[in-house]
């Protein structure tokens, strides 16, 4: 059993199986035959926290459940991609050819997805991911690919809303990873932040390995209303404890993307990060049934609280054993599964969610502020934009006349 792979072999019937689906036809036809189930995660290099956190909710997920999906025993095999694009293919050739799983959660990057994009479709392989790659569900939208999370920028357009119309602000640079996923997210919140009357002045993209932000830091400009934050894993941690090294933190506002303060990394922080305010699809203050049980005994589990990465694959789980429950656990019929996961209506710790036609989620955006609660720092939530989609409030059919969000679009016309 090597380090980048687990088997977990499931047993017991699940607690929200009715009797009727106990005793169905079909169990005792396929109760010799485990569900296989793939995890594509991170669990070495700059996105590993997040990667681990990702792993360890879904474990949890199914431990909860007896360790039981739609009243199917379930085996989960979970590799490592290290973030590397080529190492998250020859992963998922692993987990299909190898390990014949029937679906797959994950990976966890958006420039993983796009490594993989071309192999899902050959192979028609189920995928509920937690990569945020654009394009998968917009003008080139894989049928077997859905996402429970957000796009990259689901969440940065309802950040640039909320700096234009509650913050006041006027100007303000980006700063983000040098990945699609930091593209993507800077993009989408320059576009709604100019098109609500603002500019963004100055575009920064240090490389997702950057052993220190010094040079970046000297770039930043003091003369505007503050920068929206794209980054991944611990990246955000790390610019913020530059950030407060330099001097810069009273200088310089900042406020981040879904990721840039995860809680992942907030349990390593301090007051630095005090009244930061980020925008996500989750928080583990949020008031649900499905997160008043969850956020408590992963925080019991693993003494910090859960973040996006964790939320993710709990939710993706969650998503997925809605769709198997309403084709009664035949993961085998690939074409009913998709289906029903386009159809999904689910409750989750997120909140209620749906899916529009091209396979992306529908669901709340919060905006959070970081504050200090029983001695540890958590995202309050201190504002909610409900059933938000990926196009936010263009439309779609306008939306997708555009290219995708890049580094070049849209234009930076107000650089200074």
């Amino acid at each position: 059993m090597s380090i980048n792979r687990r088997k977990f072999l499931h047993g017991l019937a699940g607690a929200g199986a009715s009797l009727a689906t106990l005793h169905a036809p079909w169990v005792s036809a396929q109760s010799g035959s485990p569900i296989r189930l793939g995890l594509l995660t991170v669990k070495t290099g700059p996105l590993a926290s997040g990667g681990i956190d990702m792993e360890r909710a879904l474990v949890m997920y199914l431990k909860e459940r007896n360790n039981m999906l739609a009243g199917r025993k379930v085996e989960l095999s979970v590799a490592d991609t290290g973030g590397v694009p080529a190492t998250a293919r020859s992963k998922t050739q692993e987990l299909v050819e190898k390990d014949k799983v029937h679906a797959l959660i994950g990976p966890l990057a958006a420039f993983e997805a796009l490594a993989i994009d071309d192999y899902l479709r050959q192979q028609e392989m189920p995928t509920l991911s937690v990569a945020a790659a654009e394009d998968m569900t917009q003008r080139k939208p894989n049928p077997w690919f859905v996402r429970g999370t957000s796009t990259s920028a689901q969440s940065a357009h309802p950040m640039a809303d909320y700096c234009v119309k509650v913050l006041k602000w006027k100007r303000a640079g980006v700063i983000a990873d040098d990945i699609a996923y930091g593209h993507e997210m800077v993009a989408g919140f320059q576009r709604v932040f100019e098109d609500g009357g603002g500019k963004i002045v100055q575009k920064l993209f240090p490389p997702l390995t950057v052993p220190d932000y010094g040079t970046y830091l000297a770039q930043l400009k003091t003369n505007v209303d503050g920068y929206f934050l794209g980054f991944a894993g611990s990246n955000g941690f790390r610019f913020l404890r530059q950030l407060n090294e330099y001097g810069l933190k009273d200088k310089v506002r900042v406020v981040g993307g879904m990721t840039a303060i995860d809680e992942s990394v907030l349990r390593n922080m301090g007051d630095e990060a005090l009244g930061i305010i980020t925008a996500c699809w989750y928080s583990a203050e949020l008031d649900n049934p499905d997160n008043r049980k969850f956020a408590p005994a992963f925080r019991k589990e693993f003494s910090y609280d859960p973040g996006f990465y964790a939320a993710a694959t709990y939710t993706e789980a969650a998503v997925l054993e809605t769709a198997l429950s309403a084709i009664k656990g035949k993961i085998e019929d690939k074409k009913a599964l998709m289906n029903a996961l386009h159809h999904v209506k689910a409750s989750t710790v997120r909140g209620p969610v749906s899916f529009d036609k091209y396979g992306n989620v529908v669901g709340s955006v919060y905006i959070r502020k970081v504050v200090r609660k029983e001695g540890r720092l958590v995202n309050s939530v201190i504002h909610t934009y409900p059933n938000v989609s990926q196009f936010w409030n263009y439309k779609p059919e306008e939306f997708l006349k555009n290219p995708v969000y890049s580094r070049n679009w849209p234009p930076a016309t107000h650089l200074e």
